[in-house]
């Protein structure tokens, strides 16, 4: 894992924020919610991802003894 993929999780992270205070500044607070979960649910989806790649990096270490 390189650096770039936790910017791009802080970058997801700010624009969800500044997206959700202009919705709920806007009076949408349903969409706001709507649209940190959708966040929060990328986010999961990349450390899903990585956890799994975490696991067979972890299956090839051992493997060779």
């Amino acid at each position: 894992m390189d650096i770039t993929m936790i910017y791009q999780i802080a970058g997801i992270g700010i624009l969800i924020a500044i997206l959700n205070i202009f919705l709920a500044q806007a009076g949408r607070q349903e969409q706001a919610q709507m649209l940190s979960l959708a966040g929060v649910v990328i986010v999961l989806l990349w450390l899903i991802q990585l956890i799994g790649q975490l696991f067979r990096d972890v299956e090839t270490v051992f493997r060779w003894w």
